[in-house]
């Protein structure tokens, strides 16, 4: 870690299980993981095998049974509920496998949440939410309604709302996997700006290899735990 990066998020031995008796299931094995600051790290791996458990522990969404995680230095665990839902709010954008669109909102005005919620201007909000829906090619669909746009679409609002309030860590489930190739990598073009950002990270879990060039590191996991961890040089730096 250079003397300009610090840990943005700190994993140790985080388990988390569904279910109770013979029916539960082990999601998180003791996760160990580090992501740096001013970085992107990829989550790799099959299908369940606990990588949107772990985005969502580390984002605050999701309480590990045990273990511990600790955001920009603060530990998670240790927060109380009010305390956590404003630090999350602040902190962390999140996109979303699932969209989560508002169907009653506009474009912009999903966009716009994360800083409405915040308590900034409606005009303010707006005006930012239209910058980032620009960037990803959705300055003619501005107006219109989630259930009028395709799923490529409303995936590029998802990622504007996750960016709006240029939050210090960004987690993303599958955010282009409803994107075509241009779209995918301008998506991933602006998610590795934020991430250059000084104290800012990005996490995006994966199966896109076409993505993998954004990176700076991959991390590989398995049946609930990390297997290794990839050092990379990014071609898109």
């Amino acid at each position: 870690m250079s003397a300009a990066q610090a840990l943005a998020v700190d994993c140790r031995d985080v388990v988390k299980g569904f279910g109770s008796g013979e029916a539960r299931v082990m999601a998180l094995r003791g996760v160990t993981l580090q992501v740096n600051t001013g970085e992107m790290t990829l989550l790799v791996g099959p299908s369940g095998c606990g990588k949107t458990t772990l985005i969502s522990a580390i984002a605050g969404m999701l309480t590990p049974d045990s273990g511990g995680i600790r955001v920009f230095g603060e530990d998670l665990e240790r927060m109380s509920r009010r305390k956590l839902t404003a630090f999350r709010a602040g902190t962390v954008g999140f996109v979303f496998q699932q969209f989560n669109l508002l169907p009653a909102l506009t474009c912009v005005e999903n966009a716009s949440i994360p800083l409405r919620v915040l308590g900034r201007p409606a005009g303010e909000a707006n005006r930012r939410a239209a910058e980032l829906l620009d960037r990803l090619g959705m300055a003619q669909h501005r107006d219109r309604f989630p259930g009028d746009l395709s799923g490529g679409q409303q995936q590029r609002v998802a990622i504007a709302r996750a960016l709006v309030h240029d939050p210090r860590l960004v987690v993303c489930d599958e955010p282009t996997a409803s994107l075509d190739a241009a779209n995918g990598q301008a998506a991933m073009a602006l998610l590795r700006e934020l991430a250059m950002k000084d104290g800012r990270a990005v996490i995006v879990v994966t199966h896109d290899e076409r993505i993998y060039r954004f990176a700076d590191r991959i991390a590989h996991m398995a049946d609930g735990h990390i297997e290794n961890v990839s050092d990379l040089e990014t071609a898109a730096a």
